[in-house]
C-alpha cells in the first residue's frame, strides 16, 4: 500500500515547539511518509528546538536575514517551498498557526495543487490588525486549507461561521501541551546559574515575555516602565528573556537594565523556558503560546495585549487580558501578587487547551481523511478522558 506523503512546514521557534510532537507522531505511523521543510524564518531559536526534539529537516531554506521585512520573508519562503513541493509532490502539506511561513507554505501548496492541513486552525480576534500580521495569516491560511485541526470548540465554531465544512474540521487540543509532557522535569537544572540560584519558594518570580510586532514602540515602552515600578515590590524578581529583534532588545535594555530585581536574559531555549514557567509565580506575556502553556502548569497569565485570539482561557479563568497601559499592568499584577484568593482562582482553573494527545488526534484525522481509518477521531473536550487513543 502506498504511504501518504506528508511534508510539515515551519520556520519559527513557536511553530517548531508545537510541530515537534506532531512530527514525531507522524514518524511512528506505518501509513505515512513524513518529511520536514523549514524556512528558518528564525534561525538560532529554531535550531535549538530542532536539536531538543531530535528533528533533522529534509529541507532547510535558511531564509533569515537581518531586519528582513514581511514581504521578503513571504517571497523567499514562497519561492523556496514551491521548489520543494514540485520535487516531492506530497499528498499533504501541514502548516501551523499564524506566521508568515505558515501563509507562504499554504499558498505554495495551493499553487502546486497540493492539499493543505492547518494545525491550530480557527483562532480569531476578528480584527485584521490585531495581532498584525498574524490574524490575516491565519485567516488566509484557513481559506486555503483542506483539513482544519482546531484546538478547541470555539475555534471550530469560528471555522464553521466562515463556511468550512464540519466534516473537514478536527478538534484536537493543542500540540503544545504534548510538547510540555517531554520538556518539563521536576529536578531541572538551568544552564544559566542565575536561574538556579533564585529562591522560587520565598520570592514571587514573575516571568515576562513581550515581543509582538503590534507592541513595538510606545506599548513596549509602557510595559517596561510598568515592570520597572513593579520591581520595587517586596520579594519579587522579574525575569525577562528579551527577543533579539533590535526593536525589542533596545527598548527593554534602555529602560530595565541595571535594576536590582530585574534579570534581563537572551531568549531561553525551549526546555529552559518551559521549566522556568513551571517554577515561576505568574506570567506576563504578549505571546499566544504561553497563554496555552502556562495554565497547564497552574500559572496565571496576564496578557499584555488589547485582544486575544484565545478566548477559551479568558472564559476558563486562567488568563486575563490587561492591555499595555502602565496603570493597568501595575494594578492587575499587584492583585495577583497580594491577594491569595484571586491568585488561586486563576492558578486552579481548568486548562481548556489540551490533554497531551493532540498529535495523535491529528495523525488519526489525516488517516481518516485519506480513507485509511473508518472513524473520525473523537474530539478533544476539556476534562474528558480520551478513548481509543
Amino acid at each position: 500500500m502506498k504511504r501518504i506523503k506528508v511534508i510539515s512546514v515551519f520556520g519559527t521557534r513557536p511553530e517548531a515547539i508545537k510541530m515537534a510532537p506532531l512530527v514525531k507522531e507522524l514518524e511512528k505511523s506505518e501509513f505515512i511518509e513524513s518529511k520536514v521543510a523549514v524556512t528558518a524564518q528564525h534561525r538560532e531559536m529554531l535550531d535549538q528546538v530542532l536539536s531538543l526534539f531530535g528533528i533533522r529537516p529534509d529541507y532547510d531554506l535558511d531564509i533569515m536575514k537581518e531586519r528582513q521585512t514581511l514581504s521578503e520573508i513571504t517571497c523567499n519562503a514562497l519561492k523556496g517551498l514551491e521548489k520543494v513541493f514540485l520535487k516531492e509532490r506530497p499528498d499533504l502539506v501541514l502548516v501551523h498557526g499564524d506566521t508568515t511561513t505558515t501563509f507562504a507554505g499554504a499558498l505554495a501548496a495551493f499553487y502546486s495543487h497540493i492539499k493543505v492541513g492547518h494545525v491550530e486552525a480557527g483562532l480569531r480576534t476578528h480584527n485584521k490588525w490585531l495581532p498584525f500580521p498574524e490574524e490575516m495569516n491565519r485567516k488566509l491560511t484557513g481559506a486555503i486549507a483542506d483539513l482544519h485541526f482546531a484546538p478547541t470548540q470555539t475555534a471550530k465554531k469560528n471555522l464553521i461561521l466562515e463556511g468550512v465544512k464540519e466534516e473537514n474540521i478536527f478538534v484536537t487540543g493543542n500540540t503544545v501541551i504534548d510538547a510540555l509532557k517531554t520538556t518539563v522535569q521536576r529536578d531541572y537544572i538551568f544552564k544559566n546559574d542565575v536561574l538556579n540560584k533564585l529562591d522560587y519558594k520565598n520570592n514571587k518570580v514573575v516571568l515576562v515575555t513581550a515581543h509582538r510586532r503590534e507592541n513595538w514602540g510606545k506599548p513596549l515602552e509602557q510595559i517596561c516602565i510598568a515592570l520597572r515600578q513593579l520591581s520595587q515590590e517586596k520579594d519579587i524578581y522579574i525575569i525577562y528573556p528579551v527577543h533579539l529583534n533590535p526593536a525589542v532588545w533596545e527598548t527593554a535594555h534602555s529602560i530595565l537594565q541595571g535594576l536590582k530585581n530585574v534579570i534581563l536574559l537572551p531568549p531561553l531555549d525551549t526546555d529552559e523556558l518551559h521549566n522556568l514557567m513551571a517554577k515561576c509565580f505568574l506570567v506576563l506575556t504578549d505571546s499566544g503560546g504561553l497563554q496555552e502553556e502556562a495554565p497547564s502548569l497552574g500559572k496565571p497569565v496576564l496578557v499584555l495585549r488589547n485582544e486575544t485570539e484565545r478566548p477559551e482561557a479568558v472564559e476558563a479563568g486562567t488568563v486575563k487580558v490587561i492591555g499595555t497601559e502602565i496603570e493597568d499592568i501595575i494594578r492587575e499584577t499587584k492583585i495577583l501578587l497580594d491577594i491569595k484568593e484571586e491568585y488561586l482562582k486563576m492558578a486552579n482553573a481548568v486548562n481548556p487547551y489540551g490533554d497531551g494527545f493532540a498529535s495523535k488526534r491529528i495523525v488519526e484525522g489525516i488517516l481518516y481523511y485519506f480513507g485509511i481509518k473508518k472513524e473520525k477521531p473523537e474530539e478533544f473536550i476539556p476534562g474528558r478522558i480520551p478513548k481509543n487513543i
